[in-house]
């Protein structure tokens, strides 16, 4: 079983644990699975217009036209593969951003994902005049792109190469950078302040019904990684000369979790905007219920993901009937005190 050593600075992680030993009742991904079968549910058949079953069912397997059927296909189907795709990136990323930072408050904030994907969103509209979220989502990703490779670079340019502290310090850099350009450019452009307050919310509402499809192919690319990756974390959350001492390469290893974390935030930031809390608390839910095991974590926090993201969607449109408050400002609601209450309550663990 996996244990934390007090006052020691990485995890001790033993052989019990990487050897997949069964979890306690309740704590397999079973219940997690579950868990996101209802809420997809919930999300299909809640909304801020009442709908009855039988209407739900229509609209699924007997479309015909009808209000319901149209609200339910073309309007409460996508978003809900939408926030099922993008909780499971976030959630996934979340881990790896944890783990490779070794700062149990990393999200894309602290790798300049966010500010990189919103400075190309706003250079979009600001240069060229793009206002649909389908054109401007592709530089949203490319900004992200960009960000995660200005940081990793920065990172490995330092002495000893790339390591927890330069990468964050090199994405606290590229946060400022980005967050300045934008600024300058939102000043100078209210077309472009107008469309980038639409986007920087943080939503899965008001998106195209095939955004999902466009991002499928990054983020199943982006979860091979990360679980290629996960052996390598499990070695370094003991400390880098151990890692190499087990023969694996660091170097390569950061290179493969930067890639992943930067195709699952990138793709997700870029559709729905900075989504915040649900990385941050996948992971942290994720590591109290398996332990540091990262093989395990993965799979628990993608999940996880998922399930915060549909819930906080769900409660945003039934809280603020006839309208609907954005998946990011609910979030914001309940996601803070909520993990201030597992902080308070859980006796977190080293990074």
């Amino acid at each position: 079983m996996a244990r934390y050593e007090k006052g020691a600075d990485v995890d001790t992680f033993d052989a019990h644990s990487a050897s997949g030993r069964p979890t306690r009742h309740g704590q397999g991904p079973a219940f997690l699975i579950a868990l996101v079968a209802v809420a997809v549910v919930c999300s299909v058949a809640l909304g801020t217009k009442t709908l009855t079953i039988p209407q739900v069912w229509h609209g699924l397997w007997n479309p015909t036209g009808t209000e319901g059927d149209v609200i339910v296909r073309s309007l409460r189907l996508p978003r809900t593969c939408l926030a099922l795709v993008t909780g499971v990136a976030l959630g996934v990323a979340g881990v790896l951003m944890q783990g490779h930072t070794r700062n149990p408050i990393a999200d894309p904030v602290l790798l300049g994902v966010s500010a990189g994907a919103g400075l190309f969103v706003v250079a979009g509209i600001f240069l060229l005049g793009i206002t649909t979220l389908h054109g401007y989502v592709w530089f949203g990703f490319l900004g992200a792109m960009l960000a995660g490779v200005v940081v990793f670079a920065v990172g490995r340019s330092a002495r000893g190469g790339a390591s927890p502290i330069t990468l964050a310090l090199g994405g606290a850099a590229a946060h400022a950078l980005f967050g300045a350009l934008t600024a300058a450019m939102l000043v100078l452009d209210e077309r472009a302040l107008d469309v980038y307050r639409f986007w920087t919310v943080g939503s899965v509402g008001g998106r195209p019904a095939d955004i999902t499809y466009d991002m499928l192919p990054f983020v199943v690319v982006g979860l091979v990684l990360a679980a290629a990756n996960a052996s390598t974390l499990n070695a370094l959350s003991m400390g880098e000369d151990v890692a190499r001492a087990l023969g694996v390469r660091v170097g390569l290893g950061r290179l493969t979790g930067m890639l992943a974390i930067t195709l699952l935030t990138g793709v997700a930031v870029a559709a729905c905007g900075p989504i915040g809390f649900v990385g941050l608390m996948a992971a942290h839910i994720a590591r109290a219920r398996v332990g540091p095991d990262h093989r395990r974590m993965l799979l628990q926090a993608g999940l996880l993901g998922a399930i915060l993201l549909l819930g906080a969607d769900i409660l945003g449109r039934l809280v603020a009937r006839p309208g609907e408050l954005p998946a990011g400002i609910m979030l914001a609601f309940v996601g803070a005190p909520v993990f201030i209450h597992l902080v308070r309550r859980r006796r977190s663990a080293r990074l």
